[in-house]
């Protein structure tokens, strides 16, 4: 097969640029390696920020349907101490220009917006390569190929793509996260219900955080942050949900029980989420006929930016190759002209943000930090 623009992996910024490019009356072609929308579980809430996330949005035309997802009062934060005390807590009064939503129902939202068969469900890309003037060819597991003069690589942090733009490879930071739920939570855990709040909690502390959000009804969505060797969590044993459950909690040992609560009441089996990053500048040399998006662009740790910059990547380069009929290079030098430092900015911002959240001085310092004006992740 032969299409003029290929794109790689049915994320939000993948399908952010294939809205975008559909508004422009320019086709493309989607493939994902998932088998279908509903293949595996999409992830929890996302906070979409006015400055980046809802740019896109707004570039997608689609801010109406949008505002429909929103779950309002997510934007309530609060901070407690290990004793589980409240030392900050902000109520979501509507100005917050960060309103959650579902990554799930956000993913939905796009797919519906594109013409059928957009996507190509169930390609799994196994390998790329360059055939010279700007074009490159696919090969897919099932062993079917594609020629495209435009192949946009938005398959996340372990992307295919890269490649043949950087020898760069993901690196662990050495933190990595657990992720459980607890389902009717105002009524069968109610202390940790109230720990949680109505939006998000965070209790931080150096090398061990609990993070939980409030997700649709009183579903809540837990995350641990803990900062340990690969080889450490894989002597933990995750074939085994209480084992695991009991491994993870024991490393907040004297902590209150309403946030212990958290990992150890877990009613789904907990599910580990190494991080890595690519280097803060990671960037490239112009390559014909290519170019990247997302994490597959700018992997950082969990910053709270990640999706925002993948949608804003996105609009982004629908909007460039828009601008620059006929000059698909014009378009992809001026798309990654403004890509590069912003997401060099949000990645340089992300280390402070884990500074904050794993020094010695937190959560003091991290509460300063929030008082002071920086939006917590």
């Amino acid at each position: 097969m032969t299409t003029d623009i290929t794109i790689i992996g049915a994320g939000l910024g993948g399908l952010t640029l294939a809205r975008v490019l559909h508004l422009h009356g320019i086709a493309s072609t989607v493939y994902e390696a998932e088998a279908s929308p509903a293949a595996r579980a999409q992830g929890g809430m996302l906070d979409i920020h006015d400055y980046n996330g809802q740019l896109a949005v707004r570039a997608a035309g689609l801010m109406d349907e949008f505002e429909a997802l929103v779950l309002e009062g997510r934007q309530a934060m609060r901070i407690l101490d290990r004793d589980g005390s409240v030392l900050l807590d902000k109520a979501d009064d509507g100005t917050g220009g960060r309103p959650e939503v579902q990554r799930a129902e956000l993913r939905q939202m796009l797919l519906d917006s594109l013409p059928a068969g957009t996507v190509r469900w169930g390609r799994k890309a196994a390998g790329v390569r360059a055939l010279g003037a700007g074009r490159h060819e696919v090969a897919f597991a099932d062993g079917t190929t594609a020629v495209t003069g435009l192949l946009v690589g938005a398959d996340g942090a372990w992307s295919r793509v890269r490649p043949l733009l950087s020898a760069a490879t993901p690196e662990y930071t050495g933190t990595s996260s657990v992720e459980t739920y607890l389902f009717d939570a105002d009524t069968r855990h109610l202390a940790a219900a109230k720990a949680v709040g109505g939006g998000s909690m965070m209790a931080p502390s150096p090398g061990a955080e609990i993070f939980a959000h409030r997700e649709s009804g009183d579903t809540l969505h837990t995350y641990v942050m803990l900062t340990r060797t690969q080889d450490w969590f894989a002597a933990v044993d995750f074939a085994d949900p209480a084992a695991a459950r009991a491994r993870i909690a024991a490393q907040f040992d004297g902590w209150a029980p309403e946030l212990t609560a958290l990992i150890i009441d877990g009613d789904t089996a907990p599910v580990l989420r190494p991080h890595y990053t690519l280097p803060i500048a990671h960037r490239w040399d112009r390559v014909p006929g290519v170019t990247l998006l997302g994490d597959a662009a700018h992997l950082t740790a969990p910053n709270g930016e990640g999706a925002n910059l993948a949608m804003l990547d996105g609009a982004e380069l629908g909007q460039a190759l828009a601008a620059h009929p006929g000059d698909t290079e014009a378009a992809l030098a001026a798309y990654e002209r403004a890509m590069f430092p912003r997401s060099a900015e949000a990645a340089s911002e992300g280390v402070h943000m884990h500074e904050l959240l794993n020094g010695d001085d937190t959560p003091r310092a991290l509460i300063a930090a929030f008082l002071d004006g920086e939006p917590a992740s």
